[in-house]
């Protein structure tokens, strides 16, 4: 016999899996490789099968956000199956995703118009299991409509992406988090000059039974790691 606390228990495991988060029992390895940020949800991993809403403010956010998509897409694809990214602009420069191991060839592009069509194509894309990620820009996104793309991947399975560009206004929705992603200046590597590694400021706004934060990180070797220790400039925007 099951008594009060144990069926509570039960009750708020199964939600939890139906939100994208699985059990800690099934698996004890970081799947997506985010390091400190992955503590944030709850059991401590990152939610798969679930929506993630990224709020731009600018290009330069907005930039940011589809590399930092890229490099989660890169552990994301690991296991097969093509991803499906739809656009509102050509910001997006294919080639440059094998800079984090993404053969663009792998990625179907689709260019619309207006966030209506955008809104179907992601609805009837996140119902299909065969695709590793759904990524979609919107200008604006309601509830009634995250609902939607939520049911969707609950029954596919299918991680689904929201680049909200120039939202002025963020209203509600059903997205498991919400991110806001800002470029840093890289950092020279052994002191010689040209280009680094790329650098985040990744800020968890919001997310469901977890705790937001802020964090840098930069993508070397392949994978997410924390940034060397932050700038003076650096540590007052992550404490202030």
């Amino acid at each position: 016999m099951y008594n009060k606390k144990d069926i509570i228990s039960k009750l708020r495991q199964q939600i939890l899996q139906q939100e994208g988060y699985r059990s800690p029992a099934e698996d004890t390895k970081e799947m997506i490789g985010l390091g400190p940020i992955e503590a944030a949800f709850p059991n401590g991993i990152f939610p798969l099968g679930t929506m993630h809403e990224l709020v731009c403010s600018n290009t330069e956010q907005a930039a940011a956000s589809g590399g930092f998509i890229t490099g989660l897409l890169s552990v994301l694809m690991q296991k097969g199956g093509a991803c499906l990214w739809v656009s509102l602009s050509d910001n997006l420069f294919p080639s440059a995703l094998k800079a984090f191991g993404i053969e663009p060839h792998r990625i179907i592009f689709i260019k619309l118009a207006k966030d209506k069509d955008v809104l179907w194509v992601m609805e009837e894309a996140l119902k299909c299991p065969g695709l590793a990620a759904v990524i979609g820009e919107l200008r604006t996104i309601d509830f009634k409509q995250s609902r939607r793309f939520q049911l969707a991947v609950e029954h596919s399975h299918t991680t689904g992406f929201v680049l909200r560009n120039a939202s002025k206004k963020i209203e509600s929705t059903a997205a498991a988090a919400r991110w806001q992603i800002k470029p840093l200046p890289s950092e020279p590597v052994d002191g010689l000059p040209g280009l680094g590694f790329p650098r985040w400021e990744v800020e968890l706004l919001k997310v469901r039974n977890g705790l937001p934060g802020k964090w840098i990180l930069q993508w070397h070797g392949g994978r997410f790691v924390p940034a060397p220790a932050a700038t003076r400039d650096e540590q007052q925007l992550l404490v202030g």
